[in-house]
């Protein structure tokens, strides 16, 4: 049997397996593709003496386990380098008329600051679908996002300063 034999016979099987563990079509279809990419790879490997379909699930699993073990690492980080000024944002919209001048500020950002920004805060999406959504990568959106909160924490204190 060559890959592409293999290709056409299992990987719905496949896709369909993955979509079970993770319960999302999007991810099943990227991780059995990249679980065929390695089967292609390692096909001179294999030597038979394990059922094809079996094999083809190993690797799939494992290739779906590496997959969640990086979005963790990913999750992980992203709640690590929440730096002092996410804090900040909070209390500010956690005060009802400082959320006010948060909402004003918005308003008038330039884009994409003020959608990444409502997206992520509000809307709670992960960087990966608000980078998905522009057509950029997860680490536009974070950085993005970033800046969007520098210059609202950045306006907030200039306002406070302009009060007291």
């Amino acid at each position: 049997m060559d890959f592409e034999e293999i290709y056409r016979e299992y990987f719905k099987e496949v896709y369909l397996f993955i979509k079970s563990l993770s319960h999302d079509e999007s991810t099943a279809e990227e991780i059995t593709q990249e679980a065929f990419f390695k089967t292609l790879k390692e096909i001179e490997k294999f030597d038979g003496s394990k059922d094809i379909r079996a094999w083809l699930f190993i690797i799939a699993k494992n290739t779906y386990f590496s997959y969640y073990k990086r979005k963790k690492r990913q999750i992980d980080s992203d709640l690590i380098d929440e730096p002092s000024t996410g804090v900040q944002i909070v209390k500010y919209l956690m005060n009802e008329e400082d959320a006010f001048t948060v909402h004003q500020f918005l308003h008038l950002m330039d884009e994409p600051y003020k959608e990444v920004f409502s997206l992520r805060t509000f809307g709670e999406l992960p960087y990966e679908k608000i980078g998905r959504l522009f057509g950029k990568s997860a680490g536009w959106a974070r950085v993005t996002f970033y800046r969007a909160r520098k210059q609202i924490v950045e306006y907030m204190e200039e306002m406070n300063h302009e009060r007291d």
